[in-house]
């Protein structure tokens, strides 16, 4: 589909469209030039959301940029920068934007096709000859299912990438030894499950390919010619001064800067405005970075090429490195829209374009989410597209209405049982009533939620905003197909449809296997291999309990126990739903059995001593590098633990639930009272001592 600069208003036109020559929109005026009228309405109306949801939705900051026919005609930003107020929010503060970062990835790979240097569909082993994998099917993966997120890779391996303060490449130089043993979820090319296992991967491919690290090349490439000035990564000099402000719950002051060093993945940093200006290769509206061809081949629908529900609205729909090719609401107006969104722990960005009229939006943001961004983003373009006249006025929001009860058919009725997804289980229920509940056995305080059955085949909730349906694909996995319209009062609506659970096969084990899993149910096991400045030890439990369900017999969470000492994510499920899966194994060693799954190694309680209750004492770090786990014997509680630190190393205390309460990268304190069976753990490099006084 080319990319038309002119603004279709006529009936011939929209013939046109019908028959898929090209997008079109809803009849109004003819269009207008951003010079021809005032954005001053837009930034108003924008201004006034963004503020909304800095207000009343958990955002701290927030900022924003329009781009028409190569001119910023809005830009804005709204919320605080430090919680005093003291450092103002500017057009040029700097923001995590996360996956949005893949857009540079998937243009890398396009300009290195365009040299002649990689082929699309030749296998990804020609560009990487020591990429290996346990499953021999990683010989069939090319660069174009990594761009898909058709791979088949596992997708979640990423431990020690995302550090405080702190740019080592360990997890990016060894991503290729963490794959070495890994096998894949599915046949390259069957479906596309969002993976950034494939992004990183495709970063070392543009390495090697071109000879240069990707930091280097998204400058020449991207960066310099666009005057992309306040792009970086982390393996740039980043002023931490000009970077967003970040924050969490769980501390009351600002965090260090948040690196997250797979960076192709999602450690770029950048601006609304700068990301507005890169937006400009997808209008063609700069030339000689990107050919049409390139731009168009990465907004095609990929996801068909695999299994996939049948199209809805929806916010995803792959092209190559594009989460959707067919944005909801603009496919209401039969405008081809564009989107990539992306999201940190503290960061988030979204970034939608509308090709054919030379329109974009970036958002960027401290704290929310990229689902949020995406309705100041959707409003800054649905506002430029009427005071063009493109469109004549806004469609409302949709709804599915209130469910008009029917009898459940028997063959409906056999789709109840236990479903996993997203990493989770929920368990389907139906009466006789017409109503399915689905609820989460693992956590039987939460309420169930409940549908009505429906002539049509689906289950509605009473609002009317979730649509359920039970799909049996031609690979004998019965699914459910779930639709969704998200509204936030005062921004707009969202729009999902996708597979969100499949079903689970019933897993009967021997007696042996079953016996050795329940030896370890309530078990908790310690994160060993981080690195002291990792942002797990503050935001992600490092403490993994293991619970077996009763109503999940033969599963661990969604896992499927295959072993006495394993556990593997069998789930097959297209788009959100099925990524980040994990291949779980057990293994004992003098006396402590510990879990290795995606890269991370964890260690049973055996390993954890109570902390030395005398006044003074010394915990070193041993030659594995392995971090230290010490218990909060009931002798020490409530005294003040002490710590002279070494250089390369730190600390962090949890509560009895888990909670930290102190970790010494982002607090600065080295000292602490200590919790009623609490734990502590001492992270460094090999030979750090930590010298502890308690009083």
């Amino acid at each position: 589909m080319g990319r038309q600069k002119g603004k279709r208003t006529s009936i011939a036109l929209l013939t046109l469209a019908l028959t898929m020559l090209a997008p079109m929109s809803a009849m109004g005026a003819p269009a207008t030039s951003s010079s021809d009228f005032t954005y001053e309405p837009t930034k108003k109306t924008v201004m006034e959301k963004a503020k909304l949801l800095t207000e009343k939705h958990g955002i701290t900051s927030l900022q924003y940029a329009l781009i028409d026919g190569g001119e910023i005609v809005v830009s804005g930003q709204t919320g605080k920068n430090d919680k005093n107020n003291k450092v103002p929010l500017t057009p040029d503060t700097i923001y995590g934007i996360g996956s949005t970062s893949k857009m540079f990835l998937t243009a890398s790979v396009m300009k290195l096709v365009e040299e002649g240097k990689v082929d699309l569909d030749l296998p990804v082993v020609n560009y990487i000859p020591d990429f290996q994998m346990k499953d021999h099917r990683y010989k069939q993966i090319t660069p174009r299912m990594l761009l898909n997120h058709s791979s088949g890779l596992l997708g979640g391996t990423g431990s020690n990438a995302t550090l405080y303060g702190d740019n080592d490449t360990y997890s990016h130089d060894t991503f290729l030894n963490q794959l070495a043993s890994q096998n894949l979820k599915a046949d390259p090319g069957a479906f596309s499950v969002y993976s950034n296992d494939g992004f990183t991967l495709s970063e070392i491919m543009v390495e090697r390919v071109s000879g240069m690290s990707f930091t280097a090349f998204i400058h020449q490439y991207f960066t310099e010619p666009l005057d992309m000035k306040h792009t970086k990564t982390p393996q740039d000099v980043v002023d931490t001064a000009a970077m967003a402000g970040i924050y969490s719950p769980l501390y009351e002051g600002q965090l260090p800067q948040e690196n997250y060093n797979v960076i192709a993945t999602g450690g770029i940093y950048s601006t609304a405005e700068d990301l507005a200006k890169f937006s400009q290769i997808f209008t063609g509206e700069v030339q000689g970075i990107l050919t049409d061809k390139s731009v168009e081949a990465m907004a095609q629908e990929e996801y068909k090429k695999g299994m996939w529900p049948e199209d809805g609205d929806t916010s995803i729909s792959y092209g190559l490195g594009w989460d959707s090719v067919n944005l909801y609401p603009f496919s209401e107006y039969g405008i081809k829209a564009v989107t990539k969104g992306g999201d940190t722990i503290s960061y988030h960005s979204s970034l939608v374009v509308l090709p054919e009229y030379n329109l974009a939006a970036a958002v960027t943001s401290s704290g929310g989410t990229s689902a949020k961004d995406q309705f100041i983003a959707s409003e800054l373009l649905l506002s430029a597209l009427e005071k063009k006249g493109i469109i004549t006025e806004r469609k409302p929001e949709k709804s599915f209405g209130v469910p008009v009860k029917a009898d459940i058919p028997k063959e409906i009725a056999t789709n109840a049982g236990i479903y996993g997804g997203n990493n989770s289980v929920k368990k389907i229920e139906m009466n006789t009533a017409g109503q399915m509940t689905v609820s989460t056995p693992s956590a039987p305080s939460d309420p169930a939620q409940k549908y009505t059955y429906t002539a049509d085949g689906t289950f509605v909730n009473d609002e009317g905003t979730e649509k359920l349906k039970f799909v049996k694909e031609k690979n004998g996995r019965t699914y459910l197909w779930y639709q969704s319209y998200i509204s936030l009062p005062g921004l707009g609506q969202l729009a999902f449809s996708e597979y969100k659970m499949e079903k689970l096969e019933a897993n009967e084990l021997s007696q042996d296997i079953t016996a050795s899993w329940e030896q370890r149910e309530g078990k908790k096991y310690y994160l060993l291999n981080e690195k002291y400045t990792s942002t797990v030890y503050l935001n992600s439990a490092p403490i993994l309990p293991i619970h077996l369900d009763k109503e999940t017999p033969g599963y661990i969470s969604n896992n499927k126990i295959i072993g006495a000492n394993e556990a593997v994510t069998e789930l097959q499920i297209p788009g959100l739903a099925g990524r980040d899966t994990k291949e779980i194994y057990f293994a004992e060693k003098n006396g402590v059995e510990y879990i290795t799954a995606v890269g991370s190694i964890y260690a049973s309680e055996e390993m954890v001593q109570p902390l030395y209750s005398g006044k003074q004492s010394l915990v070193t770090i041993q030659a594995d590098g392995y971090a230290r786990w010490f218990s909060i014997p009931a002798a020490v509680k409530g005294k003040v633990m002490t710590v002279e630190m070494p250089a390369n190393g730190a600390f962090a205390v949890y509560d009895q639930k888990g909670i930290c309460i102190n970790h010494t990268v982002v607090s600065g304190e080295n000292e602490v009272v200590l919790p009623e069976n609490g734990r502590i753990v001492f992270a460094g490099e090999v030979g750090s001592k930590f010298e502890i006084s308690l009083k």
